[in-house]
């Protein structure tokens, strides 16, 4: 879900202006997932410019205070929310945690790092939400230990049908910066993909699988 038009397109202005998007229909990326993309979406590089990592910070804090209100504890999901959820948290005033995408092998044994308490209410944040797999993984963990949380928000949503799924059946509210559909709009705007590139885009986004499987590539 998209808290503002005007701002979620600022938001994909500012990926493509970076490069942080990359277009490989022939080559395409393969996910943690296992999913082939034709794209795929550095959200790592607005951490270099001051100028977007302070206006995606802000959009943060507006967008969870409008959706979510003020909740006890913000937490990163390792390890793209991490410094987002740190810049957030210290604009909120809040206390950070981080969670881990498993047990930590040595020392405390941690998955969640930080201090946390049951009861607590607490937003997750993520640089972008493709499945939503290792989000709801993270949200899990903090439910484990007895927290409350509120939803989840990120920089930038693939809007792909399977994580709506996921996150409908963990009954939770994902908010986003920006999202596929109006990164793909202004990247037709800006020419910075061909017609060719907007059908593959396009196709894809509507069914990753059967995409792969009619371009002859395995997943």
């Amino acid at each position: 879900m998209i808290q503002n038009r005007d701002s979620a397109r600022k938001v994909a202005d500012f990926l493509l202006q970076i490069k942080a998007v990359m277009l490989q229909p022939e080559k395409p990326f393969t996910w943690a997932s296992g999913i082939q993309s034709p794209i795929y979406c550095d959200n790592r590089r607005t951490l270099s410019n001051p100028k977007i990592r302070t206006y995606l910070r802000q959009q943060f804090v507006s967008a969870i205070s409008e959706e979510f209100g003020k909740p006890d504890v913000i937490a990163g999901v390792a390890t793209g929310g991490i410094p987002h959820g740190v810049l957030i948290a210290q604009d909120m005033g809040l206390p950070f945690v981080y969670v881990r995408s498993e047990v930590k092998k040595y020392g405390a044994g941690n998955l969640i790092e930080g201090e946390i308490h049951p009861g607590q209410t607490v937003v997750v944040i993520e640089d972008l939400v493709s499945t939503g797999s290792s989000t709801l993984k993270a949200v899990e963990a903090l439910r484990k230990v007895k927290c409350e949380v509120k939803g989840v928000a990120s920089v930038f949503n693939y809007r792909l049908k399977i994580s709506e799924d996921n996150f409908k059946k963990a009954k939770l509210t994902c908010i986003s910066l920006s999202d596929y559909p109006t990164l793909i709009e202004r990247a037709v705007e800006t020419n910075y993909i061909t017609e060719q590139n907007l059908k593959a885009l396009e196709d894809w986004q509507k069914d990753p699988e059967a995409w792969s499987n009619k371009h002859g590539i395995k997943s």
